[in-house]
């Protein structure tokens, strides 16, 4: 179990794209919120799930927070999931990732040591739901709010801060489909999902 890093999920309840609270929405057996939070139960120790100011209230059995600062998105959550948190680094994903893979996120904070931010780029871009940051990021969020500069993405490029970025070769050993990465934000998102939810990875391609 991971006791230097906390998990931190968000899960805004927001939903504009999918026109309904994708939270509850099932792929399998269970929810998106269920599928993500125990992955990241499996691996953290301590674990903070991340909500809007106004979203409706949401039952967990671990620390549930609301943002911090309103009406700022997914950085909102991650700057509220930082400041929160009582480690100096923290795993942030969103809980419209059904396909968590614990060895990719394993290897994702295993490259911590010297980093104030450990995050995958991939063929369609960085993945800043699904990774690693250091509480050395937080004055940068915090004029990113003030100058209303809310994409996530463009912290890496700060020059106060050492960023690893892991290029898509060294995650596809691991989960060679990237499903660790896949999301759902639209009504055929999560109908892809659950037709990939019903076909078994091929071993072969481990």
């Amino acid at each position: 179990m991971i006791t230097d890093i906390t998990g931190v999920l968000l899960a805004g309840g927001k939903s504009r794209r999918m026109g309904e609270d994708k939270r509850y929405l099932h792929v399998g057996e269970r929810t998106l919120f269920e599928r993500s939070l125990a992955v990241l139960r499996s691996l953290f120790q301590n674990i903070l799930v991340v909500i809007a100011q106004d979203s409706p209230p949401l039952q967990a059995d671990v620390p549930v927070i609301r943002d911090l600062i309103p009406d700022c998105g997914s950085l909102g959550g991650l700057y509220t999931g930082l400041r929160q948190a009582s480690t100096e680094h923290i795993f942030v994903v969103g809980c419209d990732m059904p396909f968590l893979n614990p060895q990719a996120v394993r290897y994702v904070i295993a490259l911590k040591d010297n980093a104030d931010i450990v995050m995958a780029q991939r063929k369609n871009g960085l993945q800043p739901m699904h990774a690693l940051y250091g509480r050395r990021c937080l004055p940068v969020l915090e004029e990113m709010v003030r100058t209303h500069h809310l994409k996530i993405q463009d912290i890496v490029v700060n020059p106060s801060l050492n960023v690893r970025l892991i290029k898509e070769a060294e995650l596809s050993r691991i989960d060679p489909e990237g499903r660790s990465f896949l999301n759902v934000n639209t009504p055929s998102d999560l109908e892809a999902a659950r037709r990939l939810h019903a076909r078994p990875i091929d071993p072969h391609s481990q």
